[in-house]
């Protein structure tokens, strides 16, 4: 593991990392090993750049299994371009279901592809930083990566 993907590791380590596992494993009937892929080697590339400052939208293939619901959440979070923000409320109002702000905050919560599928870039309707599921601080960071900082 490079020290990148460590360094990755660490600022995204979620409490709820292994439950996360357990049900993407159950979602895609799979069992995960440890090693490397060609996929996860243009991921870490990818990833890299966008810390780096040099990338705003990653192009590596994604697999998002989920309800139809969260998928047309999690599609809208990755139109929210790098740098900008949107409200729970914005986001439904987006997809045209603008009584669902809570269930577009659970499938924002849901979301197992931080970073990629920014769920980063959804805040309060007054600016404010909401839950995220890695901390405030590290939304706030990833924020700050997305304005250039």
């Amino acid at each position: 593991m490079s020290a990148f993907v460590r360094l990755i590791v660490v600022i995204y380590a979620r409490p709820m990392i292994e439950t996360q596992i357990i049900r993407l494993q159950k979602h895609l009937d799979c069992v995960f090993v440890p090693g490397a892929s060609a996929p996860f080697t243009e991921l870490t590339s990818e990833l890299e750049r966008y810390f780096r400052g040099d990338l705003t939208e990653f192009s590596v293939p994604l697999l998002t299994p989920g309800t139809e619901f969260q998928r047309l959440v999690w599609s809208r979070l990755r139109a929210i371009p790098s740098g900008a923000t949107r409200s729970y409320g914005g986001i439904a109002a987006e997809i045209g279901r603008s009584t669902a702000v809570r269930a577009v905050a659970r499938a924002n919560g849901d979301n197992r592809i931080a970073i990629l599928v920014p769920c980063h870039r959804v805040i309060g309707p007054d600016g404010k930083l909401t839950g995220y599921g890695g901390g405030p601080w590290r939304k706030q960071r990833l924020l700050e990566v997305d304005q250039g900082a």
